[in-house]
């Protein structure tokens, strides 16, 4: 039987911060519209982390019963290495998602937003069919497309809307940025993993790049929040003091331009550090400018 810690590493803690960045920097994006709500901020940071764990729980019992987890480099899977039953695992992810839908609810029902229900649902029907079904999507190249519209676009407008009716310029691009950032991470993972996805028929988006085009792919993405931050100079915000959590990903850049294997671990952890960092400086800028 798995351990309380063996659980807990199966949830995949280091990325919890692409499901805390963009509630954070839609609070910023609220409060810079004067429509901030503690409450109403805490049940959107509950809902993310919920779906993180859920979709982290459903990869893993989906990835872990095709056999795709077998021969994986990095954190503990938890159906793969045999360390917990699959259908433990997927009451896991159930449980996880099934609480993310009731916060939710409870959110939308409070901020009387009745339509982000259906933003809702397609959140959780994501998460699952992620690595899910009889074709989930992250076997075909489309996990990053994924990653940015749920924890950038959904996550972060979702936040601002949900508190203020309504989105800003400020908002928009703020959900760009942890959007990118968010792709940065499945990218260095993606990255890691090209070997064991190619024997086992995941096609991923690293596979169909290559190991050098993927490697691009990371370094364009670490960019764009910092074009943002750039950008909204223009706000009349400091939001461009941001651009000080640049140095975060120097160590994360250096492995993915020459590391391999377990030397791209750190990137995902250092990757998720500077997303995390960027939110909680820019939200910050926006609360008080």
């Amino acid at each position: 039987m798995a351990t309380v810690s063996e659980w807990i590493e199966g949830a995949r803690p280091r990325t919890l911060p692409n499901a805390v960045a963009p509630v954070v920097a839609g609070v910023g994006a609220a409060a810079a519209l004067d429509a901030f709500t503690w409450w109403q901020s805490l049940l959107a940071l509950l809902v993310s982390l919920a779906l993180i764990v859920g979709v982290n729980y459903a990869n893993d019992y989906s990835d872990g019963v095709r056999g795709t987890d077998e021969n994986r480099v990095g954190p503990l899977r938890l159906v793969g290495s045999g360390t917990a039953e699959p259908k433990k695992v997927l009451v896991a992810a159930l449980a996880s998602l099934g609480v993310a839908g009731v916060l939710g609810l409870l959110l939308v029902a409070a901020s009387g937003r009745w339509w982000l229900l259906a933003m809702g649902a397609v959140c959780i029907l994501g998460a699952w069919f992620y690595t899910g079904g009889k074709k989930p999507y992250g076997y075909y190249g489309f996990g990053e497309i994924a990653v940015f519209v749920f924890f950038g676009l959904a996550g972060v407008l979702g936040t601002v809307y949900v508190q203020a009716g309504r989105v800003s310029w400020v908002a928009l691009g703020c959900a760009v940025a942890v959007g990118s950032f968010s792709c940065a991470v499945l990218t260095a993972n993606n990255l890691r993993d090209i070997p064991t996805d190619l024997e086992s028929g995941k096609r991923t988006l690293a596979t169909r790049l290559g190991d050098r085009g993927t490697r691009r792919l990371y370094l364009a993405l670490v960019t764009v929040p910092y074009l943002v931050s750039l950008a909204m100079i223009a706000s009349g915000t400091f939001a461009w003091v941001a651009l000080i959590t640049a140095p975060v990903l120097l160590k994360s850049v250096k492995a993915i331009r020459t590391g391999h294997g377990r030397e791209l671990i750190p990137a995902l952890r250092d990757t998720g550090l500077a997303m995390l960092a960027w939110a909680v400086l820019t939200a910050v800028a926006l609360a008080v400018g």
